[in-house]
């Protein structure tokens, strides 16, 4: 779907160093060195300070993928209001029974009277023959599910790691259209801008959809360029206090003249203001003063789109684990990609096919009869920030060593073949530095083989 486990191999007849590096460090990694783990290492390679697009160009970027893009919407712009036929559709494309088996932690196989369950708590006995749609905004980091329950199921494979009933993820600041409420009313039926899945209800504040655009628009704001960054400690007040906020997250600045000097008995100098998103206790929006230090990874206004922001903001996820479905409080492949491009300002489609498959950006495609020359004429003349995609899976571009193309990546498996021919199989499961040549999804096909889009967007 867009998450995959990949593998790393030596193929194409290229050497690389063992797994034993010259300075004494030791990794089952191949063709990693300790220092090519900095991002100054690749920024030293050559990379641009240029202005890639603007910010007017990416705004026009935008408006231009939601105008056409059937992945991105605008969630305030949505209808007002669903038929029957419309929204019984939606719950249905958004929570489908599996064809494949799923099962509990416990190794249980999902019954149909567990899925009956679950169906029953979609609540479509209750849609009207005309349904009004309301609007939100995310208030914590939440998730996007495939049916409203926080039930772990698994593949036949069971790997506890991979719950499929975890679709995505969202941030505060993010709109939605709430189209739905379940049975047990713990959960709603949202569109986000790149997704449509059920979220906790207590994670929405409800508000006017035009009272919402105000908020959201706001020219004045700041842009969450670490990784995790957390609001100040407020005593008493759970909804201001230490809460995360991801890289990507916009909200918009208190205006400095409205600024107290002392706010939640913290003096306010050191630190920026924020319009933070809160739930009240009738569920509605609630726009509260909250401090972020100034010492915090964050920017007034979004990043400059360069080569060199590209590399910074992907080492700032180094090393942090995989979370398929942004789950384990981390991200998949598409949502590092995600985020990182999110700094800038600039939209994504949530899954990996997605992605490839539009036509957004600058794209160079090749159907299963491209030969190997082929991907390598455009392998060697990519940019940073280029995103590569197999089936399942994103890559984004670092730069060459030695000639050979590097990438960073969040990825679930490691494996590559031994001097010997013998296949090395183990784990990476995070954010990693890798070359890219040597990946293989088996023995026989390399990552390469499997290469159909490389997209650069501009």
């Amino acid at each position: 779907m867009r998450r995959s486990i990949i593998a790393l191999s030596i193929s194409l007849g290229v050497a690389f160093s063992s797994p034993m590096h010259a300075e004494g460090w030791q990794s089952d990694v191949i063709a990693v060195t300790q220092s090519q783990l900095s991002p100054s290492y690749w920024l030293q390679q050559g990379a641009s300070a240029k202005m890639l697009m603007t910010n007017a160009q990416i705004q026009a970027f935008n408006d231009k993928l939601i105008k056409e893009n059937k992945y991105i919407v605008d969630p305030l712009s949505f209808q007002k209001s669903l038929s029957k036929a419309e929204l019984t559709s939606l719950i249905n494309q958004a929570s489908s029974v599996p064809k494949s088996p799923r099962f509990f932690t416990d190794g249980r196989q999902l019954t149909a009277k567990d899925f009956a369950k679950y169906q029953a708590n979609l609540n479509i006995n209750k849609v009207a023959s005309t349904n009004l749609v309301r609007f939100g905004v995310v208030v914590k980091r939440t998730s996007l599910r495939t049916f409203p329950t926080w039930d772990r199921v698994l593949n036949s494979g069971l790997d506890h790691d991979l719950d499929r009933f975890q679709e995505s993820g969202m941030f505060p600041g993010e709109s939605v259209a709430v189209l739905h409420q379940s049975a047990d009313k713990k959960w709603l039926l949202v569109r986000a801008y790149n997704y449509l899945a059920w979220t906790p209800a207590e994670d929405i504040a409800f508000a006017d959809a035009d009272k919402i655009k105000a908020y959201r628009d706001q020219e004045n704001f700041l842009v969450i360029t670490g990784a995790k960054v957390h609001t100040a400690y407020v005593p008493n007040d759970d909804a201001r206090s230490e809460v995360q906020l991801d890289m990507g997250v916009r909200l918009p600045l208190v205006d400095n003249e409205q600024v107290p000097y002392l706010l939640n008995g913290q003096n306010t100098y050191a630190s920026h203001i924020v319009q933070l998103p809160t739930r009240d206790e009738n569920g509605q929006l609630a726009i509260k003063p909250a401090m972020i230090s100034k010492t915090a990874d964050v920017n007034i206004g979004y990043l400059a789109y360069t080569e060199q922001n590209l590399i910074k903001q992907g080492f700032k996820f180094l090393g942090e684990r995989y979370g398929w479905g942004h789950d384990y409080n981390g991200r998949d492949c598409t949502g590092f990609v995600g985020e990182i491009y999110k700094s800038f300002g600039l939209l994504m489609p949530r899954n990996s096919g997605q992605q490839g498959s539009s036509e957004y950006g600058k794209n160079s495609r090749f159907d299963k009869n491209a030969n190997e020359a082929s991907k390598l004429s455009v392998v060697k003349n990519m940019a940073i920030g280029d995103l590569i995609y197999i089936p399942g899976h994103v890559m984004m571009y670092l730069g060459e060593h030695q000639g050979e193309p590097y990438v960073i990546h969040d990825v679930k498996g490691l494996g590559y073949n031994k001097g010997d021919g013998s296949f090395y199989s183990s784990a990476l499961n995070g954010v990693s530095v890798t070359p890219l040549l040597p990946l293989r999804l088996s023995q026989e096909t390399s990552y390469l083989d499997r290469v159909y889009n490389i997209k650069r967007i501009r």
